[in-house]
């Protein structure tokens, strides 16, 4: 999974960078510090595999991982040049999902780009840049179609999709909400990459204050809550400066942190949890003396398809896949001990699999 992070300058956004990927990207209360775009993995965490790797004694324990990409902030009028203007959005057109940080806290000694704290007005400022760098994308393309469906006619229908597509962004709206049935479109505009056709994770940013109650009370982020509801956003609260300190922290010292904080998870436990709701996302594991791993796929996913993650033979020669609950596998000690209690299923290509399923497959090729 790829996530690109955007924002106006200085409302955490490399902060919140720096505490989830531990990258040590430059934040500094200035605009555009950032200026090459910053790029971190992050594993995710998942108690599933470690105590999966102590029970097989794994030499190796692979979780998922998230890259993280951050560009320069974007300012109103970036599209036109301003500030450092949005050419770094090309850095972020090959995202799965855009994490847009928001700022609803005030603090006088951090400067707001435009002069004060208005998280809706901020969200329209980023939406509309993203609109504009589509824009120039689609109208690229229509320039590009358009002289090659004059010898082409089987591009005309392309040509037209484009230029119903270009008219629904002019009006202000994003790309993910044009309205198509026809499923050739839908690949055709899958394949412009577009940016306002991604989903948003929305990352409101407050101070340590309104943290231990999730924001409740911070007018802000009930805006940004009741905006995301209203366009099929997802949204997570996160103190970046809270997180930064975390991220300095080992696994115990982070869970005593929490805990004195009022706290059940960290901010990049939000924000995965959020980023596998809005993509539609899951994981099945594999376990063994070798190896224990924790593989992301689509929810929905056959088995085939999730086989073909692993490797394309696996999905070229399957044959059956053995299934067992990871919490069942657990609880037996063993692959054998589940069997015997017929835990085990042996499944087919039809079999949908399910989020901690424990799987090995057959295959021959």
């Amino acid at each position: 999974m790829k996530l690109g992070i955007v924002g106006l300058p200085n409302v955490g956004k490399s902060t919140l960078f720096n505490s989830l990927t531990k990258a040590g990207a430059e934040s500094a209360n200035y605009p555009f510090c950032t200026i090459d775009p910053n790029i971190g993995i992050v594993s995710v965490p998942d108690e599933r595999l470690k105590l999966l790797g102590d029970m097989y004694h794994s030499k190796k324990v692979t979780p998922a991982t998230i890259e993280f990409v951050d560009i320069a902030g974007l300012v109103k009028g970036a599209s036109k040049g301003e500030g450092l203007g949005n050419q770094f959005l090309s850095n972020i057109r090959e995202v799965d999902a855009i994490v847009h940080v928001v700022r609803c806290f005030e603090d006088d000694n951090i400067v707001h780009v435009d002069g004060s704290v208005d998280p809706l007005r901020d969200i329209e400022t980023i939406n509309l840049e993203l609109i504009f760098s589509d824009i120039e994308i689609l109208e690229r393309r229509i320039a590009k179609t358009g002289k090659a469906a004059r010898m082409d006619k089987s591009l005309g229908k392309e040509f037209a999709l484009l230029e119903r597509l270009k008219a629904h962004l002019e009006e202000g709206r994003p790309a993910l909400v044009f309205q198509t049935e026809d499923e050739d479109e839908q690949a055709l505009i899958a394949s412009y990459n577009l940016l306002t056709g991604k989903p948003v994770i929305f990352a409101a940013n407050v101070s340590e204050e309104d943290l231990a109650d999730d924001g409740a009370g911070n007018a802000g982020v009930a805006k940004v809550k009741e905006y995301a509801a209203a366009n099929g956003s997802e949204v997570f609260v996160i103190c970046a400066q809270i997180e930064q300190e975390i991220a300095e922290l080992d696994e115990e010292e982070t869970a005593m942190f929490l805990e004195d904080l009022g706290l059940k998870e960290s901010g990049l436990q939000k924000l995965i949890k959020a980023s596998y709701r809005i993509l539609g996302l899951m994981s099945f594991l594999t376990a063994g003396e070798d190896e224990t791993r924790a593989w992301t796929i689509k929810i929905g996913t056959k088995a085939p398809q999730a086989a073909g993650k692993i490797h394309t033979d696996f999905e070229r020669g399957f044959i059956k896949a053995e299934v067992v609950n990871y919490k069942d596998l657990l609880e037996q000690g063993s692959l054998a001990a589940a069997r015997e209690k017929g835990l085990v299923g042996m499944e087919g290509k039809d079999y949908v699999v399910r989020d901690g399923d424990v799987i090995l497959f057959r295959f021959n090729v």
